[in-house]
């Protein structure tokens, strides 16, 4: 039993546990904050004992599954997947303690069902960033899209059937152009090996050596999956919706983590596995990043609601980390692996601070807000923290990520990078722009004043009447200061986790440089 299993093994036996508290919604709650904080706290000791001088997979286990086809249950973890499991395991409590603040259950919804789902994504997540075996990784892969698609479609806003069915048949789609892929590759190690396996040590050094017409074939299928997963441009419609009618804690999971699944699958698989097919295809890729950066920018700019604000500012960011990836340069690799870390660090903070302003206004239109600075100060100033980290402000988390992007991929592919980089102007752009019409000049919007009530008041629909709008309590607080301080802590001072990353990075561009 290693610390990884417990982590994968911990929320799956929390999530059991809440299918029976459906009938006391308090005790769900505190049950799930106890699990979800423990998790949190085991994730301390398991980053401590991974050595990123040791080898590229720590903390492995692996039990028979389908002998017969070479399948295991096989968890390991690298620099990658060990930033991106504490991640989760971070924005976990956040979602579990926001309940009620956050997102409001609908009528006759319980929280042990709702917070029995949170937990059971958390698991899946951290099994499928964890997975060295690449069958089990297909199978959570498909898995941890049910408990998504049932908290989108149960819990979301008024389209919520159709944005959890779109959601779900776009990421199975990709899945099962990723499983033909895999069963290809088994196939590669049975003619060389004289028997298949789906172990991911294994394939990359069998598939490495496949004709490049070969490669090219096998990369397809899993770029595919990782690119809608991700998700780059043409593959991004899906997210929008999703984004947009999932309730605030699912979202932050969703474009925090889940996302980044596909920027994963890029380093963990294509790159590996197919290094000459990755190199053949890179400016195909190229062109794809550059323009989600620019679309995903300008689509931004025209939003007018906030949640789906966030969808396509994750696009144009996606589109910048898939930029670092293949421009095959270790600075520009190293700022990708960060940014996935510091993206879900920094959009889960904006994501919550966007919660708790439709919390007090009723609405996700940006038009119904304006002047809050002048009514919930401190909520207005984390509310500006989060866009200056959204758009990589020197001081921020995101600024050494996407500094490191621009001057190693620069290097290399100038001119994608150039281009790459009016997507920086367009996010100062966008994001001051959001904050100025949500939170600057006059108090307006029937939101906030409220029919026939000044400023700070707003109406209260199932009462008639209006209440005052506050300021952050103790509990929003609670809430956020994580997240603060991590966005602080880690803009001045990285060097932990580019510790912990380089080595794995190093080790991939080891092996896509000893392609043919």
């Amino acid at each position: 039993m290693t610390w990884l299993l417990i982590l994968i093994l911990l929320p799956l036996v929390g999530s059991l546990v809440l299918a029976f508290l459906k009938g006391n919604d308090r005790a769900a709650v505190l049950t799930a904050l106890g699990f979800s904080i423990l998790e949190f706290l085991l994730v301390i000791p398991f980053w401590a004992s991974y050595s990123p001088s040791g080898a590229r997979l720590q903390q492995t286990s692996s039990f028979d599954w389908i002998p017969t086809f070479g399948v295991h249950i096989a968890f390991g973890t690298d620099g990658i997947s060990l930033i991106m499991i504490a991640v989760i395991a971070l924005l976990v409590p956040i979602v579990v303690g926001g309940l009620g603040t956050l997102d409001k259950l609908p009528p006759g919804r319980s929280a042990g069902g709702f917070l029995s789902l949170i937990l059971l994504q958390e698991a899946l997540t951290i099994g499928v960033f964890a997975a060295t075996d690449v069958f089990l990784f297909y199978v959570l892969f498909e898995i941890m899209l049910i408990p998504m698609y049932f908290l989108i479609g149960g819990y979301g806003g008024a389209n919520r059937q159709y944005a959890a069915v779109k959601f779900f048949l776009y990421s199975f789609l990709g899945g099962l152009i990723m499983l033909a892929s895999a069963i290809g590759a088994y196939s590669l190690a049975s003619d060389k090996l004289g028997k298949g396996t789906f172990d991911w040590a294994t394939l990359v050094t069998v598939v490495r050596d496949a004709p490049l017409h070969t490669q090219i074939w096998l990369f397809l299928g899993f770029f595919l999956a990782f690119a809608i997963k991700a998700p780059l441009v043409p593959f991004h419609t899906w997210l929008p919706d999703a984004a947009g009618e999932a309730p605030i804690g699912v979202a932050v999971l969703l474009v925090g983590v889940l996302d980044k699944v596909g920027t994963f699958g890029f380093l963990r698989y294509c790159l590996p596995m197919f290094p000459d097919a990755s190199k053949t295809l890179a400016p195909l890729v190229l062109v794809l990043s550059v323009i989600g950066v620019l679309y995903g920018s300008i689509l931004a700019a025209g939003q007018r609601d906030m949640k789906r604000f966030i969808a396509y500012v994750s696009i144009a960011h996606f589109g910048f980390i898939s930029l670092g990836i293949f421009a095959f340069n270790e600075q520009a690799m190293v700022g990708s692996a960060t940014y996935m870390l510091n993206h879900s660090i920094a959009t889960g903070m904006l994501i919550v601070v966007i919660g708790l302003v439709i919390a007090r206004g009723g609405s996700s239109r940006i038009s119904d807000y304006g002047g809050m600075a002048k009514v919930t100060p401190l909520l207005a100033g984390l509310f500006l923290l989060a866009g200056l980290s959204t758009l990589s402000l020197p001081g921020t988390n995101s600024f050494v990520s996407e500094f490191l992007v621009l001057i190693g991929a620069f290097v290399d592919q100038p001119v994608y990078t150039i281009l790459a980089t009016v997507g920086m102007v367009l996010a100062a752009a966008y994001v001051l722009w959001l904050y100025q019409r949500v939170m600057q000049g006059p108090v307006r919007g029937d939101a906030l004043i409220g029919v026939g009530g000044g400023p700070g008041t707003a109406l209260a629909p199932e009462l008639g009447a209006k209440k005052a709008i506050r300021d952050l309590g103790g509990k929003e607080i609670a809430i956020l200061a994580p997240l603060v301080v991590l966005v602080l802590v880690l803009g001045f001072y990285p060097k932990p986790v580019l510790d912990t990353v380089s080595p794995t990075v190093q080790q991939t561009l080891t092996a896509v440089q000893g392609g043919k």
